[in-house]
């Protein structure tokens, strides 16, 4: 089978020739609208990360593909209406880092509430003064997890060693989790309102596209922080910056943020192809880069050694049962 990956490095290539070398199987460091047409337009199966965007037009392209297996659990970057009609099969990596994510949302909480990111830069340039460094404690704060599943779960699990008061939300509800680690469900409303940390754990759909927005970020408790490890279209950035210019919110901490892809690729920089509203959300996402009270990280939340390595094991193993005709983790 014609096979090409897409978004790896490169001790991540040489895995994928040895676990699949029986396939003519190619890889690319690149995304796959930064490679030509004709090195991948033969491929029967290929493997992307969310960077690569498989919508009508890539999937055009490839007349043979029949299989798509994205190494993430999220699946918004592959247009499944399109691969539907050619009956090509989808799967993804369903569990992989509930723990490393959570981890990381707590990496953000304590950059935040300690100042550790002004505090490096200071140190590193040899400024060792205490001025406007103070934080605060997380001890008896209020966490509200919107997306209280596996990541959401782990995330309260944590929040309890802080002695933290919980709240969540979830389209379904544990009540049997709920008595044991001893936090409320509540709406979102209730949630925002009521929260000194707001931590987003939600996947990104019709239903949750800005799910905080300018209708509702101004009912936020003044002065919280807002975390987002999940996906950038879950809060509106026009919303954010208004918020944080208001001091609506004090602080918020992003591995993820809405037209990631543009800026990780590109920096700071508006192409000339680019549309009127990409340009406005990459100067957007530029200012939120240079404050002081933001912090961003570049989509490196799922980034561990384990992590990364369930996620290529769980790929390799979708792609092999796909190939024996009895595919797995399939979303589509």
């Amino acid at each position: 089978m014609k096979i090409t990956v897409f978004d790896v490095e490169e001790h991540e290539k040489r895995k994928f020739v040895e676990k699949l070398n029986v396939h003519d199987i190619k890889t690319f460091s690149k995304n796959i609208t930064d490679v030509e047409t004709s090195e991948y337009a033969d491929s029967e199966a290929i493997s992307v990360f969310v960077h690569s965007n498989i919508n009508r037009d890539i999937i055009q392209k490839m007349p043979l593909l029949k299989f798509i297996a994205t190494r993430s659990t999220g699946f918004e970057h592959i247009d499944l209406e399109a691969c539907k009609k050619r009956n090509i099969i989808v799967s993804n990596v369903p569990f992989y880092g509930e723990n490393t994510v959570a981890e990381h949302t707590f990496a953000l909480i304590l950059c935040l509430s300690r100042n550790i990111h002004k505090t490096y830069v200071r140190t590193i340039n040899n400024n060792f003064s205490l001025e406007n460094l103070q934080g605060f404690d997380l001890k008896g704060k209020t966490l509200g997890v919107i997306g209280a599943g596996k990541i959401g779960m782990h995330v309260i699990r944590m929040a309890k060693g802080f002695g933290m008061n919980v709240l969540g939300f979830d389209v379904t509800k544990n009540s049997f989790m709920a008595e044991i680690l001893d936090f409320e469900y509540a709406d979102i409303d209730y949630i925002l309102k009521n929260s000194d940390i707001i931590t987003l754990h939600a996947p990104l759909n019709k239903a949750t596209y800005h799910l905080i927005n300018k209708n509702n970020i101004n009912i936020i408790k003044k002065g919280a922080v807002i975390i987002n490890t999940s996906r950038g279209g879950l809060i509106e950035t026009a919303a954010l910056l208004e918020a944080l210019d208001n001091g609506i919110i004090s602080g918020a901490g992003l591995d993820v943020f809405e037209g990631e892809e543009y800026v990780l690729e590109e920096g700071c920089k508006l192409r000339e192809d680019y549309s009127d509203d990409v340009k406005k959300l990459v100067s957007q996402n530029c200012s939120l880069l240079h404050r002081e009270n933001v912090v961003i990280t570049p989509h490196n939340a799922f980034n561990s050694i384990e992590a990364v390595e369930r996620i290529f094991d769980t790929t390799i193993d979708n792609i092999t049962a796909f190939i024996e005709g009895k595919p797995i983790n399939t979303v589509l």
